[in-house]
C-alpha cells in the first residue's frame, strides 16, 4: 500500500492508523465506528492539525474509488454528495460537488 500510493497518502495513512479511523472499499465505513468514512471523528480533528493539500492529494485519490463503489445503491450517496464527503474540509457548493463527481466518473 505503502509504496504505490506515495509519501503523502502514507503518511496520512499512517496518521489516521493511529486514531484508528480507517475506511476501507467497497463500504467506505470506519472500521471503528462503523460510520460511513470519512467518519465524524475523523472530522472533528481540527484542522490545524491537517495539511489541506496532502488531504486533497489523498482524498482526490481515493474518492474515484468511493464513487464507484457507493453510487447506485439503495437509499445510498449520489455522486456528488460523495465528493462532498470526502472533501469535507473544502467550502464546496453544491455545483462544484458535482463538476468534480462529473469528471471523476
Amino acid at each position: 500500500m505503502a509504496g504505490e500510493r506515495g509519501p503523502v497518502v502514507t503518511v496520512l495513512v499512517g496518521v489516521l492508523s493511529a486514531i484508528g479511523h480507517i475506511g476501507y472499499e467497497p463500504d467506505w465505513e470506519c472500521e471503528r465506528c462503523r460510520e460511513p468514512w470519512p467518519c465524524p471523528a475523523l472530522r472533528r480533528i481540527p484542522r490545524d492539525q491537517l495539511d489541506p493539500a496532502a488531504l486533497i492529494r489523498m482524498m482526490a485519490f481515493l474518492v474515484r474509488g468511493a464513487i464507484r463503489d457507493l453510487r447506485g445503491r439503495v437509499e445510498g450517496p449520489e455522486p456528488p454528495e460523495i465528493v462532498r464527503r470526502f472533501f469535507w474540509f473544502l467550502p464546496l457548493s453544491d455545483d462544484e460537488a458535482r463538476a468534480i463527481a462529473r469528471r471523476l466518473r
